[in-house]
């Protein structure tokens, strides 16, 4: 449905990356939201990938998966949890996605036999969807952020497009804001203002003059910092908000709110809220950060836990539950490949729950069931998402059989006793980039479980990304050893959650729960897991 209109809310970033302009563009999206307006919101990626779901966890960190089965930028596990909304994939354009179009057309001959240029050809596509993702929501506001910063060649092309947009939809329905980091030297002890001023002449340099600057930095910012950047970078005064480093993301919202954000921006398009925002749940957040009644410790046992934005949504999942408990999180990133070379006990005696995450390929994955094992043994809570499911079972089976070489055909084709197998639809399939099985899928809950105690209903939908499924040929067995498969697919084909009997909480589920989770609203199963540590640390 069209709205006429519109609002377009574009975020830039200057001096350098991850500076933060997706907390800045989630966090005044949920500052609209609560003025009673409607907001849908979009990442620009400059990349040349289609989307990051064949990209190393290394390079660009978590892929986040929404209901539909979009492979994304993390930013838009951000964007959710802020905002509390569900996306679609017309929220993530990358690159690739606007070349590989532009060219497909061309290979049609839809241009006529017309030489095909950046300028109007890839800014026309960028603006089409950009405009798509205004009519298809009806959206009363659409913030867009650009991925890079600028400067960066790849981004060019998408800020062309969005200073044309500007002049197409008009001045008074667009407001850009760009967020910039102020370096600390510390040889004179101050913060300088120099690049930003850079970045905002850069901006000016293709047309773009920022409406109001978000200014990071890890001290607090003196006013006449604030003045000299509103001198210099001509914005308001008002406009140019300080955004030191908070020791908590859920902060921000709230920081922002206190600099009247919000309103500045309705001022500029001649609106006034339509309710009068509630943050008192926001407050409620951030007060359980400052009082927990418990500690708790869990040990992260993954492949790629160098970078912890690669276990983003599950980090985050964790905290939700945790303040939900009143407890405070400790979280003890253990390399799996570690736990191959170094004894268990010395690694993991310490933890008071073991959450195995998901990931691809054999590298680490013996260090996992060893993790596996030792929750399983020592009676520890242990929460296994996608691979750490498969990873659950894997050990078990090979409990039970009393045989080490039960495995997934992922990790070993020769295994006499393949557990974990492809998915059937998956057998055929030799493209790498959004083959697996994706989105949200309907599951049906058992009675009498640890997920039905959690869940408290009987059919929840989650979201999925994997290719390999328990294999039915060792359900029966497997059952009858004492593992309860408590999450089913409707037709009953597919295992999606296994747990053990006779443990305070054993549990995996085949699908990424983390997706779902909301600051606010725990996910279930992240929720009963920390019960379960709490009830542990208190036996102790």
């Amino acid at each position: 449905m069209k709205n006429q209109n519109t609002k377009y809310i574009f975020f830039t970033g200057g001096v350098i990356s991850s500076v933060g302009k997706g907390l800045t563009a989630a966090s005044i999206g949920r500052l609209l939201k609560e003025r009673g307006f409607s907001v849908v919101i979009q990442k620009l990626d400059p990349y040349l990938n289609v989307d990051p779901g064949t990209m190393s966890p290394y390079q660009h960190g978590e892929v986040f998966v929404l209901d539909d089965g979009a492979e994304t930028d993390l930013d838009l596990g951000h964007y959710e949890r802020f905002i509390d909304i569900h996306l679609t994939r017309e929220s993530n354009l990358t690159s690739g996605q606007v070349y590989a179009e532009v060219i497909s057309k061309e290979r049609k001959g839809d241009y006529l036999g017309g030489t095909i240029q950046v300028i109007p050809h890839i800014t026309d596509e960028i603006k089409r969807r950009i405009k798509r993702i205004a009519e298809i929501s009806g959206a009363e506001f659409v913030l867009v952020e650009v991925g890079g910063t600028v400067g960066d060649i790849e981004s060019q092309p998408f800020l062309e497009s969005l200073r044309q947009l500007r002049q197409e939809v008009g001045r008074e329905h667009t407001f850009f804001v760009h967020t910039t980091w102020l370096p600390f030297i510390g040889a004179t002890g101050e913060l300088k203002s120099k690049p930003t001023q850079h970045s905002v002449r850069e901006l000016r340099s293709i047309g773009i003059s920022p409406n109001m600057i978000v200014a990071r930095a890890d001290q607090s910012i003196a006013k006449s910092i604030l003045e000299k950047i509103s001198l210099f970078c001509d914005v308001d005064i008002q406009a140019v908000i300080p955004l030191v480093t908070l020791p908590v993301l859920y902060s921000v919202p709230l920081e922002l709110e206190k600099y009247q954000v919000a309103e500045y921006i309705l001022n500029h398009f001649g609106l006034k809220p339509k309710k009068e925002p509630d943050l008192s749940a926001w407050k409620k957040i951030i007060k359980a950060v400052d009082k927990p009644n418990h500690q708790v410790k869990i040990a992260l046992v993954g492949k790629y836990v160098e970078l912890h934005d690669a276990y983003i949504s599950v980090r985050e999942a964790l905290n939700h539950a945790c303040l939900n408990n009143s407890a405070q999180l400790e979280i003890d990133w253990i390399h799996s490949s570690e736990l191959e070379k170094t004894s268990t006990q010395s690694l993991l005696s310490k933890a008071d729950g073991i959450l195995v995450p998901g990931g691809f390929g054999v590298r680490g994955t013996e260090g996992m069931i060893a993790a596996a094992k030792y929750a399983r043994e020592n009676k520890i809570p242990y929460l296994g998402l996608c691979l750490g499911f498969q990873i659950m079972v894997i050990e078990f089976a090979r409990y039970l059989f009393t045989d080490n070489r039960a495995n997934s055909t992922e990790f070993d084709d020769q295994t006499p006793y393949p557990v974990i197998d492809l998915l059937p639809d998956q057998k055929d399939v030799t493209e790498k980039g959004g083959t697996m099985r994706l989105g949200l899928y309907p599951c049906k809950i058992g009675k009498k479980t640890v997920a039905y105690r959690a869940y408290r209903t009987d059919l929840v939908e989650e979201r999925h990304r994997h290719r390999y499924e328990l294999n039915n040929h060792y359900r029966e067995e497997l059952e009858a050893g004492g593992m309860v498969f408590s999450g089913k697919s409707p037709d009953g084909f597919l295992v999606e959650i296994a747990e053990l009997k006779d443990h305070p909480f054993m549990l995996g589920s085949q699908f990424h729960p983390e997706f779902l989770s909301r600051p606010n609203r725990p996910h279930p199963l992240f929720n009963e897991f920390i019960k379960a540590v709490i009830k542990r640390v208190e036996s102790k």
